[in-house]
């Protein structure tokens, strides 16, 4: 049997606050753990399903300039 991670994940995160979303996402970037990216993973899915695409095409320009 496995084990659905993003449900978990989900599951943690249901019902959470737009300060607690925001502190989740900066203790994942400043602990630097890779056991926190599974859970950045879902909420970027969150982000990205309730987009529309003028938001989708600004994200993917701000992190491909992220990337250069």
């Amino acid at each position: 049997m496995g084990f659905n991670l993003r449900g978990a994940i989900m599951s943690n995160i249901q019902g959470s606050s737009q300060d607690e979303v925001e502190a989740t996402i900066l203790d994942a970037i400043k602990s630097g753990e890779e056991k926190m990216l599974p859970g950045l993973g879902v909420l970027f899915e969150v982000y990205w399903q309730n987009a529309n695409e003028s938001e989708k095409d600004q994200l993917c320009s701000d992190i491909s300039k992220g990337l250069s």
